[in-house]
């Protein structure tokens, strides 16, 4: 379990990572979805297209010794591409009252499982907030 719940304190543990609040201390709990940026990958491309080119024209390598190497590098460099099909990073944050921000990474695996858990501790805290307002 993500969340688990006792009768003043929600804990969350996720991995190694663990942590735990009062039910007045939170204030704001979510999902956060960021797109992948392969900043490393597309940089290595360009600068093995830019260094191919460099030995196109200003070498004098007629023997094109510098193509297989080239090639070489472009097929690692796809493969580390797509070798992981998610293309979204997901984030559990956590805002309390003291003005502190936890922010966790999470599987896309996991990321079903522990929206319906902060959906649930949601519906809790809007039952809670109802019944102090009946009283």
């Amino acid at each position: 379990m993500f969340i688990s719940l006792t009768h003043d304190q929600v804990q969350f543990q996720y991995g190694s990572k663990q942590w735990q609040y009062n039910f007045n201390e939170i204030v704001e709990l979510g999902l956060l979805k960021r797109k992948k940026t392969y900043l490393f990958e597309n940089s290595s491309f360009i600068a093995v297209t830019g260094l191919a080119y460099y030995c196109m024209i200003f070498t004098k390598l007629m023997e094109l010794y510098y193509v297989i190497p080239a090639l070489l590098c472009y097929t690692f460099l796809i493969i580390s591409r797509f070798h992981n099909n998610t293309e979204f990073d997901y984030f559990v944050i956590v805002k309390d009252i003291y003005n502190k921000e936890t922010k966790v990474k999470i599987n896309a695996l996991d990321r079903p499982l522990i929206g319906k858990q902060i959906d649930q501790y949601l519906n809790l805290e809007f039952q809670r907030i109802i019944e102090r307002t009946k009283n």
